[in-house]
């Protein structure tokens, strides 16, 4: 279904039946993304992108080599399914003598994420904060930092659209010293991705 097709979803209040019915689909491959969530990719069409997004213990977590701040090259729009997720706007600003951070760039493809230091030193601090519920949609302009946070021990899960901005780039912020490196994406043995799709599915029916 097309990002336009997901938008009606939601829009129409089905997102649950969607949802299931995604689930249900045969070959779903989830890969562990070093945000902290689990990622089952269900749609892609050039630059836009369909996934749902887990977060649970009940599954090893990948771990991130510069940090959850962040900011995307393309728009997004999260629909919450259940539990409760905080998007942790960053306020973040350029320092040199006085910075804290670098800014990352971080470029994937199916292979991983090549993250590399640019020359952008930084200070930030929390913006707003915004906390949504079970049926909650948001959006997040592209190139806007900030971070996904759902409560200590918290299960959550979102179906997440998002569109490319042209001149845009995925960033991260980082320790002031790292220097390049390779990310591999690990995917989930197929165990562990019907672990995810069955407790995705206990959430929702």
């Amino acid at each position: 279904m097309s990002l336009s097709g997901v938008r009606e979803v939601l829009r129409a209040g089905e997102a649950r039946a969607w949802a299931l019915a995604e689930l249900a689909r045969p070959g779903l491959t989830a890969v562990r993304h070093p945000l902290g969530f689990v990622c089952l990719p269900l749609e892609r069409d050039g630059g836009e992108g369909v996934c749902l997004h887990l977060w649970t213990d009940s599954l090893a977590h990948a771990e991130s080599t510069t940090s959850q701040i962040h900011c995307h090259s393309w728009d997004l729009v999260s629909h919450v399914l259940y539990g409760q997720v905080r998007n942790v706007h960053a306020v973040v600003r350029d320092a040199a003598e006085c910075a804290t951070h670098r800014v990352y760039e971080v470029v994937s493809d199916v292979g991983g994420d090549r993250i590399s230091p640019t020359s952008r030193t930084v200070r930030h601090s929390t913006g707003l904060v915004e906390v949504f519920g079970p049926g909650d949609t948001y959006t997040l302009a592209a190139d806007r930092f900030h971070s996904s946070v759902v409560p200590e021990g918290g299960e959550a899960a979102t179906i997440a659209l998002g569109r490319g901005r042209p001149g845009s780039r995925d960033l991260s912020l980082g320790p002031l010293s790292g220097g390049p490196h390779h990310v591999s994406r690990q995917p989930l043995d197929a165990a562990e991705t019907a672990l995810a799709v069955r407790t995705i599915t206990a959430h929702l029916t």
